[in-house]
């Protein structure tokens, strides 16, 4: 069973770097799961879904058009965890954010709908405020 968790702050100032890890157990991020890729995908008040990124475990990435200038996804050299960067953020940037993992091929270039992600974290709220 894989279980995916997000850690980071609850808090960011305006113009600061949100920072979160997403740690994977039951699981890891290397090429045993090749069929699959690992999303930032966050959720504004009262507004939908949103996918923000995702990276596979050879490292390749993909970024929303939208975000693609402030955002940086990575893994980390154990396998287990990956992590989000987003920089200058504004309080349009307060959401709950998520980590999910899909199959590559559905959803390694833009993301895709809920149903082609199996499994998700649950979720950390995100406050850009001063």
């Amino acid at each position: 069973q894989v279980q995916l968790q997000e850690l980071g702050p609850g808090l960011v100032k305006p113009s600061q770097t949100l920072s979160l890890a997403c740690t994977v157990s039951g699981g890891a991020i290397t090429a045993s799961a090749s069929y699959y890729a690992w999303s930032w995908i966050r959720q504004p008040p009262v507004k939908g879904l949103e996918w923000m990124g995702v990276i596979a475990y050879d490292g390749v990435t993909y970024y929303s058009p939208s975000l693609k200038s402030r955002t940086s996804i990575a893994r980390d050299t154990s396998k287990t965890q990956f992590s989000l960067q987003l920089s200058s953020v504004t309080p349009e940037d307060t959401a709950v954010y998520y980590c999910a993992r899909g199959l590559r091929l559905a959803t390694m270039s833009a993301g895709g709908p809920p149903k082609l992600y199996d499994y998700w974290g649950n979720g950390t709220l995100v406050t850009v405020s001063s």
